[in-house]
């Protein structure tokens, strides 16, 4: 008897029966809500909202911001000017506009707009 016990089958439960889905129901803390937004990319968003903003103000640019390409950054570089977009080694960043010189506006994932020289990045 003791060796049943032991190799009992498993039973997915969705395969449970209808009395003990109920009874698992009604011990939870009422409806699950699905649609609840996480409060981490609420805010995440509104960081995001302010750089776009600022992004916009400080190299006045009024075009729509389309991803032309991504990149990858080659090497670490710290950025000198608040415009320069500081980058680490292996850094994923959206190419959003290409300049006259030898360098172009991206985006890093934390929403970070500035200018990143080309010879840094290695396009795929």
């Amino acid at each position: 008897r003791e060796k049943d016990d032991k190799y009992r089958t498993w039973m997915p439960k969705f395969l449970m029966a209808k009395e003990d889905k109920d009874q698992r129901k009604s011990g939870s803390d009422g409806e699950r809500n699905i649609f609840k937004v996480k409060k981490s990319n609420a805010e995440k968003n509104k960081k995001m909202g302010k750089e776009e903003k600022f992004f916009r103000e400080t190299f006045m640019y009024d075009k729509e911001i389309h991803v032309i390409n991504t990149a990858t950054a080659e090497c670490s570089v710290p950025s000198t000017r608040r415009v320069d977009l500081p980058v680490t080694a292996g850094e994923q960043l959206d190419v959003i506009d290409v300049t006259e010189g030898s360098a172009v506006i991206c985006r890093n994932s934390e929403g970070r707009y500035g200018y990143v020289l080309v010879e840094h990045l290695n396009f795929r």
